[in-house]
């Protein structure tokens, strides 16, 4: 048996990656920091010792189905079907997206 792992694909999702210099160049970021941390003090810069990106993405449900290993072709065909079954594709989504597969005993 194989156990397939995916998530509802659909069109307003979101996947950005931002890095602090993008986020921290942002007025509006740049005030709440300093209101929230060090409310009533002046002559205040923020930075940062190095480069990181934070990544910005729509949270998905993951959903499984089994199947059997003679299946292997149809593994993304056969998700679909179970999202169809379940009701999981709403308006708006469009298909689904493996996101692992891995052999059961």
């Amino acid at each position: 048996m194989i156990k397939v792992m995916y998530t509802i694909m659909c069109k307003n999702d979101v996947s950005k990656t931002l890095s602090l210099a993008d986020i921290f160049a942002n007025e509006k970021v740049e005030k709440a920091i300093k209101s929230e941390f060090a409310k009533g003090l002046r002559n205040l810069v923020i930075s940062h010792k190095e480069e990181a990106e934070v990544f910005l993405k729509t949270e998905k449900e993951v959903f499984e189905v089994t199947v059997s290993k003679n299946d292997f072709a149809d593994l993304l065909e056969l998700a679909e079907e179970d999202a169809r079954k379940h009701k999981r594709i709403k308006k708006e989504c469009d298909g689904v997206e493996l996101v692992d597969i891995c052999t059961v005993e």
